[in-house]
């Protein structure tokens, strides 16, 4: 193969209820969950803690071991994620992920980290969410995979949560699951759910994969309606969900999204900003495989990853590749013996290009045949192209991409199957 180009039940609060924007609402939940600046305000990106002991300042070492000696004078055993906290036993580092993880949320303040710890504690018991995750959520089927589910890992390894609200445009669905504050409890319920069944995915060990990423896709996404829903939701995780979220990308962002950010971003700290990824619609593909390879990305989002692929084991990696505005390459896949299926799928963040395919035989007296067309793609296609060809002699299919037509560089990937005759795959 030759390319071109390529590279490789919740406690209500008892304070009274206030109005925020959804953009504060999320600015301030990420923002509270990393309170703790061990980095540097003039850090120029953020690096994710590794949880080793050996990477902690004196005064941080300390914090944790005055936090143990709380915890060990609690009447009862403490434990969260079914990691045992109080006391914690011995030779299992899982303790510290934790410990740390609500230090850093009180900025390494012992005694305010105890606090929100056994808080957290409490609101478990009471909420039942060690065994949320099992619950079958009647009424709500037609949530999961859409507004909010786990899907695949980013290139570190981490868990990736979706959120997308926009179905709540619709007022029968909106009044179906949202409509009442019962039915506003039971779809919180079902949200916590999602998160405790992405943190099960987690190592919870120093020098692992100890957090997620979160994509929140903000297309048509009904802020006044969902301002109840969302408040909820970001209060419940600050409080009890301290550093779960390594990086939170929005896509889809609206104009006024962008405002306001830009308004609020300079009251931020670097680390909390460097949290944050803002990707405006039509540059979701290229903002995504920047974390994520494109074989996990889900299709409406510009990857090659459909509903139930990641059920059959993994996916098989795709070939990255960039192509510029003006630019015209063609993708070679040689090598196909006579008889062999070949199945492809391709996909170009943003489209507005045009595509074809053709069969090229080995032999020079051959017949080249127009396997696909060239045709436009629109910016607006939301599926991957996918085809099946069976060859009849030897040769090479030939993949097209046109952007000439375009001055923006794009992103692509794609990735193929040759199935020979004895169904013998290479």
């Amino acid at each position: 193969m030759a390319a071109s180009q390529a590279s490789s039940e919740p406690v209500p609060s008892s304070k009274p209820a206030t109005k925020r924007s959804l953009l504060s609402s999320l600015m301030e939940a990420t923002a509270g969950a990393t309170a703790a600046s061990n980095v540097p305000d003039s850090s120029p990106s953020f690096k994710e803690d590794t949880y080793l002991l050996s990477t902690l300042k004196s005064s941080e070492q300390k914090a944790l071991r005055e936090l143990k000696k709380l915890l060990s004078a609690s009447p009862t055993p403490v434990s969260m994620w079914g990691v045992p906290l109080a006391p914690s036993a011995p030779g299992d580092d899982r303790a510290d992920v934790v410990l740390l993880k609500f230090l850093r949320a009180r900025d390494f303040d012992a005694v305010q980290a105890h606090d929100m710890l056994l808080r957290c504690a409490e609101w478990r018991r009471e909420f039942g969410a060690d065994g949320v995750a099992e619950e079958e959520m009647v009424g709500l089927k037609e949530l999961e995979g859409v507004v909010a589910y786990m899907h695949g890992w980013d290139r570190r390894g981490h868990p990736v949560c979706y959120n997308a609200y926009g179905v709540f445009r619709d007022k029968a669905v909106y009044e179906r699951v949202l409509g009442d504050p019962e039915k506003l409890q039971r779809f919180l319920r079902w949200r916590i759910q999602v998160m405790e069944r992405g943190i099960r995915l987690l190592q919870l060990r120093p020098g692992g994969v100890n957090s997620i990423i979160q994509v929140t896709d903000l297309k048509d996404m009904p802020k006044r309606q969902l301002r109840a829903a969302s408040n909820h939701i970001l209060s419940l995780f600050q409080d009890n969900y301290p550093e779960m979220v390594t990086r939170k990308v929005f896509v889809n962002v609206p104009w006024y999204f962008t405002v306001m950010y830009s308004m609020i971003g300079p009251f931020l700290t670097e680390r909390t900003k460097s949290k944050f990824v803002i990707a405006r619609e039509g540059h979701v593909a290229e903002t995504l495989y920047r974390f994520i390879r494109p074989e996990f990305v889900p299709v409406q989002y510009g990857g090659l990853s459909r509903p139930g692929d990641l059920q059959n084991g993994p996916p098989k990696p795709a070939t990255e590749f960039t192509i510029k505005g003006g630019e015209r390459m063609s993708l070679e896949i040689d090598g196909i013996e006579g008889g062999a299926t070949i199945t492809w799928d391709m996909v170009v963040g943003g489209w507005d290009l045009d595509y074809g395919a053709e069969y090229v035989p080995s032999d020079a007296g051959g017949y080249t045949v127009v396997v696909e067309k060239t045709r436009r793609i629109p910016a607006t296609a939301d599926e991957p192209i996918h085809h099946v060809f069976t060859a009849k002699e030897a040769g090479k299919m030939v993949l097209s991409v046109d952007n000439t037509n375009s001055r923006r560089r794009k992103v692509a990937a794609y990735r193929y199957f040759v199935c020979r005759s004895s169904s013998e795959m290479y």
